[in-house]
């Protein structure tokens, strides 16, 4: 299965609007919601990460580890949350 960079944003951006703005999303339900079989959605974690810091790095989404906020170089490794940044387009 190959998913491309557009369509991991589109699935992070889709999870977060059907949140409320103060809720927040862990990057494996992007991947999770990409791909069932547990190898695929594992396989995908680097490129969610890599796609939520590109959109950190725009303001569109927060990248948060408990209530501290992360730079996108921060976010590696270790539990991570993506919340609605201040460049977040609710429709």
């Amino acid at each position: 299965m190959n998913i491309d960079d557009t369509t991991i944003e589109s699935r992070i951006l889709k999870l977060l609007a059907e949140r409320s703005a103060e809720s927040s999303i862990c990057p494996s339900e992007v991947a999770r919601s990409l791909a069932s079989d547990e190898a695929t959605w594992r396989a995908l974690m680097p490129e969610v990460r890599k796609v939520a810091a590109r959109l950190a790095e725009a303001g569109i989404v927060r990248i948060t580890r408990g209530e501290l906020l992360l730079s996108a170089d921060e976010i590696d490794h270790g539990p991570i949350r993506l919340r609605r940044g201040r460049g977040f387009a609710a429709d």
